[in-house]
């Protein structure tokens, strides 16, 4: 055996990691023993967790079997094209009262204005559609997405404590503002598993866009102290769609048969020495790369798309990494069994020039996600596809720059924005909480501004904390976020910490 004749080598290996560890925590044999019965109790309680969903044991009834998330990185203006505010415009000039304003921290680049905090309305029309219960107000540089506002449901209420883009967005997508944790895609793959194992459980995309401000990072779809296997796949809109696709020249398909074959053997080896679950998680990122090279290609090709189809998304649905061509990918990875796909289209952080850069962001994104919602429900996926679009925090009632209805821009504003829901599970045409009359606070069912602002510790009706929209998607798939732990480092971890509250009001 190839363990017995490379022993001396593996027990060298097997020292240099143990010298690793106490080089690097120098409490002695106590830490030793305490990281391994950890890690003992870790592996065997998350693997009961894990195997119990993935074998069907859902903790209820499950409304929706994917998630698609639209994610607008940056913080797109509730104001300018959801949460039509007329007060604004009769205010236009005026200073936010200090009564509404409460206090609130706001970031260094509007603190200290000069001008102070002048009431900016937007410059474009909102038309109301009717067709929901209690109608929604829809700006016009939505055209195509009101098209679809009888599928949605609208939340004017979503809140959270972060105010910066890092904290803000690595919050909401992994449920703490500090760097480290799995983000919901990984949890999704953690509990749920997979329907085609052919494809990667998570498969994320970057949109294209004219406005690339922020950097994204890929903890943003990471496992945090998961094992490496629920990471989110990044498809790529050039050269090979996943890194390292394409044989080298001169390797056949069965060449890289067997080199992984001898390569499984060796791993397997090395993790009977050593019992680093990594090394499994290896293995499987291994199999999971093979089978990607003959099922990512076919996923790819368009070619069979209809002419109706390519209509639907717009012209730009041919142009390669678009936000319109990344929608109609995910519909296609929908219909092969993905579970979780996650869009994120940068340049929502309109600071100076917010006409001008959410008019451009609105023709990247509108068309396309409107066909989305039309395709699938067309071909019978939306009933159990939930579709999630928003940000990581909205934009201030308030001026930042030039006062003008050409230039104006808005700083970044937690305390309420919009996001909206549709399909697996979720009540159509409906809306769900609202802002006060500046659009600045959240509001109970009057208009009043709650003041001070909810907290997420205890849920106030009609607001959506970040949490909750987390909570409230893992019901939907059928998973109870209470329920959903996975334990490091002697502590029970979930997606929403220690909150979060399902939002049964938006439920079918």
């Amino acid at each position: 055996m190839w363990a017995e004749e490379n022993k001396e080598a593996l027990e060298t290996k097997a020292t240099l990691t143990r010298r690793h560890f106490f080089g690097k925590n120098a409490l002695g044999l106590g830490t030793a023993s305490l990281a391994s019965l950890l890690g003992q109790d870790s592996q065997v309680s998350n693997v009961a967790a894990s195997e119990m969903l993935v074998q069907g044991g859902l903790h209820h009834t499950a409304t929706a079997k994917h998630v698609i998330y639209l994610f607008m990185s940056g913080g797109p203006s509730h104001l300018d094209l959801w949460d039509y505010k007329p007060t604004l415009t009769e205010k236009f000039g005026e200073q936010l009262p200090d009564h509404i304003r409460d206090g609130q921290r706001v970031t260094g680049m509007t603190a200290n204005q000069k001008d102070g905090f002048p009431l900016c309305p937007s410059k474009y029309k909102f038309t109301k559609h009717d067709n929901l219960s209690n109608g929604v107000w829809v700006s016009e540089l939505l055209p195509h997405t009101a098209e679809v506002a009888k599928e949605l449901c609208v939340v004017h209420s979503t809140f959270t404590e972060a105010i910066n883009h890092d904290p803000a967005i690595t919050y909401i997508q992994t449920g703490s503002q500090i760097p480290g944790r799995p983000s919901l895609g990984a949890w999704l793959s953690y509990g749920l598993g997979s329907m085609n194992e052919d494809l990667p459980h998570y498969v994320v995309m970057h949109a294209k866009t004219n406005f690339a401000e922020q950097s994204l990072f890929n903890r943003l779809w990471g496992t945090g102290f998961m094992s490496s296997d629920h990471q989110g796949i990044l498809m790529r809109s050039q050269g090979d769609p996943v890194l390292y696709l394409s044989n080298p020249n001169g390797i056949s398909r069965e060449d890289r048969r067997r080199q992984l074959d001898t390569l499984a053997v060796l791993n397997s080896e090395l993790h009977a020495q050593i019992n680093n679950p990594e090394i499994v998680s290896r293995i499987k990122q291994h199999e999971m790369a093979f089978r990607m090279q003959a099922s990512v290609p076919e996923l790819t090709d368009l070619s069979q798309e209809t002419a109706e189809t390519f209509a639907l998304y717009g012209e730009q649905v041919e142009t390669p990494g678009s936000f319109a061509a990344c929608c109609l990918q995910a519909r296609r990875l929908v219909e092969r069994g993905v579970r979780n796909i996650q869009i994120f289209h940068r340049g929502w952080d309109a600071h100076g020039r917010l006409p001008t850069e959410h008019e451009s962001q609105c023709r990247d994104i509108d068309q396309a996600s409107a066909a989305l919602i039309k395709d699938l429900k067309r071909t019978g996926l939306l009933d159990k596809t939930l579709v999630v679009w928003g940000g990581e925090f909205g934009r201030t009632a308030y001026c930042q720059g030039n006062l003008t209805r050409e230039t104006y821009g808005r700083d970044h504003h937690p305390r309420c924005f919009t996001t909206w829901m549709a399909g697996g599970g979720i009540k159509p045409g409906i809306t769900y909480g609202q802002s006060d009359a500046y659009g600045y606070n959240l509001a109970d069912e009057d208009g009043n501004p709650l003041i001070p602002q909810p907290t997420k510790e205890t849920w106030t009706p009609g607001t959506m904390h970040i949490h909750d929209l987390n909570a409230t998607i893992l019901h939907l798939l059928g998973i109870d976020h209470r329920r959903l732990t996975y334990r490091y480092q002697g502590r029970d971890f979930r997606l929403t910490d220690v909150h979060g509250h399902v939002i049964q009001p938006i439920l079918a």
